[in-house]
C-alpha cells in the first residue's frame, strides 16, 4: 500500500496482472479513505458523480482531471453532462480495483 502516505499525495505505479487486484478487505480499507465513492455492482470499479453549477465548471473539472490522469498514467471512464461528471476508476490490466484507483479517486476529490 502507500506506506501511510495520504492517498491524494501518493503516485500511481504500473499494476499489470491479477496479483495487483485488491482483496475485498483491502478495498474496504481504502474505500474508507475516499469520500462517497461507490463500488459498481460487479465490485470491479469505483464510481462517483461530481455536481457543478454549470457546464463551464463541469468542463473545468474534466480538464483538470485529464491532466492528473495523464500525469499518473491512469485514466478514468467519464460521463460528462451539463452540470455533472460521473467518474469511474478501474484497473483493466488487473481485472478489477488496484491501489491506483483509490489514489486517483482521492486526487479527483481534491480537485473538486
Amino acid at each position: 500500500m502507500t506506506d501511510h502516505l495520504p492517498l491524494d499525495q501518493a503516485h500511481c505505479i504500473p499494476r499489470r496482472g491479477h496479483e495487483h487486484r485488491l482483496s475485498e478487505a483491502q478495498v474496504r480499507e481504502l474505500q474508507a479513505q475516499v469520500d462517497a465513492w461507490e463500488l459498481t455492482e460487479d465490485g470491479r470499479a469505483l464510481s462517483k458523480t461530481f455536481r457543478f453549477p454549470d457546464y463551464y465548471h463541469t468542463i473545468s473539472f474534466v480538464n483538470a482531471l485529464a491532466h492528473v490522469a495523464n500525469r499518473e498514467d491512469h485514466h478514468p471512464d467519464l460521463s460528462v453532462h451539463y452540470d455533472r461528471c460521473v467518474v469511474r476508476w478501474s484497473t483493466h490490466d488487473c481485472g478489477g480495483l488496484s491501489e491506483n484507483d483509490f489514489i486517483c479517486a482521492a486526487k479527483a476529490d481534491r480537485l473538486a
